[in-house]
């Protein structure tokens, strides 16, 4: 099958809309069956095995397929803005970014386009390119859509958001949510194996898994880093992050509108020491800001780029 074929009948997300994305219609996702480009960059704030001398390569895609309230960058996951590109287009990008520096390529959800980047990965490779490909997800993957880019990922970056199906239906609208980034979790670290570097100490290959803390959700946090460390030991890398940032009133969630205090941070890195994780990253200091999102561009534009 034609993996453009895959818009007609779209299952490419856990959602299974099962719309036809060529003829315009749209499912929860909110995307066409054309790639949107909010922004890209030379991103410094990712992992700092990911960033290298001049940042990640870090391509923000329109759309998501999981939705979360309290989503840091909603300018552009709950609508279909930017840019539209082609296959041929998203190659020629790579390797634009290649050309500047980049580390890496980072892809930042956009399991909704899978059949744009298998083309534009093996077009961009058979150009020269030569950078590990990243794929930046919350973790809400559909095994199908995985297996479909199990040859064209090296890293993945993966969420672990909740450990509690609860949390995940009031958050996220997706009960499910536990079950299936487990599972697509163990499809990726089968899919890369273990971590790999280069000589600059930059990541090749490998799963980075990060846990985003939520207000008063410490011990459901645990129980989830608990959970994964329990499968996966020290072969992945975690990423525990206190950068909850609370970006709009949301009345009917009032214990999301505080920052994580610092208290339930620290609680959350000694645990993670307790259970003996030693690959991890921590964040220090003012980590949770709205400076670090980029200037998304939101205005649709005709054509293609």
């Amino acid at each position: 099958m034609d993996v453009m074929e895959r818009y007609k009948d779209c299952h490419l997300c856990p959602r299974a809309c099962g719309v036809d994305r060529t003829v315009g219609k749209r499912g929860y996702c909110r995307a066409s069956s054309t790639a949107h480009v909010a922004y890209h960059m030379l991103h410094k704030w990712e992992e700092p095995c990911l960033v290298g001398e001049n940042g990640s390569g870090t391509i923000f895609f329109a759309g998501c397929g999981l939705g979360c309230v309290y989503c840091q960058n909603s300018a552009i996951s709950q609508k279909e803005c930017g840019r539209p590109y082609s296959s041929d287009a998203l190659a020629t990008l790579f390797l634009s970014l290649e050309r500047k520096g980049a580390a890496n390529i980072n892809l930042v959800t956009a399991a909704h386009y899978a059949p744009h980047l298998v083309i534009a990965i093996q077009k961009a490779r058979d150009e020269g390119l030569s950078l590990p490909i990243v794929y930046n997800t919350s973790g809400f993957e559909a095994e199908e859509t995985l297996c479909m880019l199990k040859d064209y990922i090296d890293v993945y970056l993966t969420d672990m958001r909740y450990g509690s199906a609860k949390t995940a239906k009031r958050y996220s609208g997706a009960e499910a949510y536990p079950t299936v980034a487990l599972s697509a979790l163990s499809q990726m670290v089968k899919q890369v194996g273990g971590l790999s570097y280069n000589e600059r100490g930059e990541l090749v290959k490998g799963v980075v898994v990060r846990f985003l803390l939520l207000p008063t959700h410490l011990i459901e946090a645990k129980q989830n880093l608990k959970r994964v460390f329990s499968l996966f030991g020290n072969s992945v890398i975690y990423s525990l992050m206190s950068q909850y940032t609370p970006m709009k009133d949301l009345p009917a969630f009032p214990e999301l509108s505080e920052r994580v205090s610092a208290y339930e941070y620290a609680s959350f890195v000694s645990y993670a020491r307790d259970l003996g994780i030693t690959n991890a990253f921590v964040q220090e200091g003012e980590a949770a800001s709205s400076s670090f999102i980029p200037p998304f561009e939101c205005a649709l534009h005709e054509g293609d780029t």
